[in-house]
C-alpha cells in the first residue's frame, strides 16, 4: 500500500522544504540498521577530508552543515548568530533526532522570514558562504538538499564496502 504525501502549500518555500525532508527520509531509511560498530568504523582510513572517514563522520558532517546553511542566511539577513562545531553522536537513533532537529531548524527560518526573497540576481546582494561561493536563499537551499543526497550516496558505497 502506498503511503500518503502531504505537500506544504507555500509554493516554492513549501517546494524546497519538501524535497529537503524527502531527502532527510532517504536518508534515514539508509542508516536505519546501521549498528554502533559501523557508524563508527572507519571506512575510508585513506582519505584526509575528516567529514568523510566513517558514517558517523559523514552524518556530523551532514547535520552540521545543515545549520550552517541557515546560519548563512541569517548572518545574510543581519543576525548576529555563530556557526555550530562538529559534534559527533554514538547512536543512529542521535543522529535521527539529530537531523529532526536540523531541518526544524530549516523550517523556522521560513516562519521567522515567510517573505524571505527566495532568488537574487544582483551578485553583490548573494549570499558569501564560507567556502568562497555566492548563492542566493533558494539556491542555498538547493544545495543543502543536494548535499543530502550525495552523502546518502557515500554512506551507501560505505555500507556496502562494510558488507565485503
Amino acid at each position: 500500500m502506498q503511503q500518503t504525501v502531504t505537500y506544504r502549500n507555500n509554493g516554492a518555500i513549501g517546494a524546497l522544504l519538501d524535497e529537503y525532508e524527502r531527502s532527510i527520509k532517504e536518508l534515514k531509511s539508509v542508516i536505519q540498521n546501521i549498528t554502533t560498530n559501523d557508524l563508527i568504523y572507519i571506512v575510508d582510513p585513506d582519505t584526509e577530508d575528516e567529514d568523510c572517514k566513517s558514517i558517523q563522520t559523514v552524518l556530523s558532517h551532514v547535520v552540521r552543515s545543515g545549520y550552517s546553511y541557515v546560519i548563512a542566511i541569517r548572518k545574510w539577513l543581519g543576525e548576529e548568530i555563530a556557526y555550530k562545531n562538529r559534534e559527533l553522536l554514538n547512536s543512529i537513533s542521535e543522529y535521527n533526532t539529530a537531523l529532526d532537529m536540523m531541518f526544524a531548524y530549516n523550517e523556522k527560518l521560513f516562519e521567522d522570514y515567510p517573505e524571505i526573497k527566495l532568488e537574487e540576481y544582483n551578485t553583490n546582494n548573494k549570499i558569501n558562504v564560507r567556502w568562497g561561493q555566492q548563492y542566493d536563499v533558494e539556491q542555498l537551499l538547493e544545495h543543502a538538499i543536494v548535499h543530502v543526497l550525495r552523502h546518502r550516496r557515500q554512506i551507501e558505497r560505505f555500507i556496502i564496502k562494510l558488507k565485503h
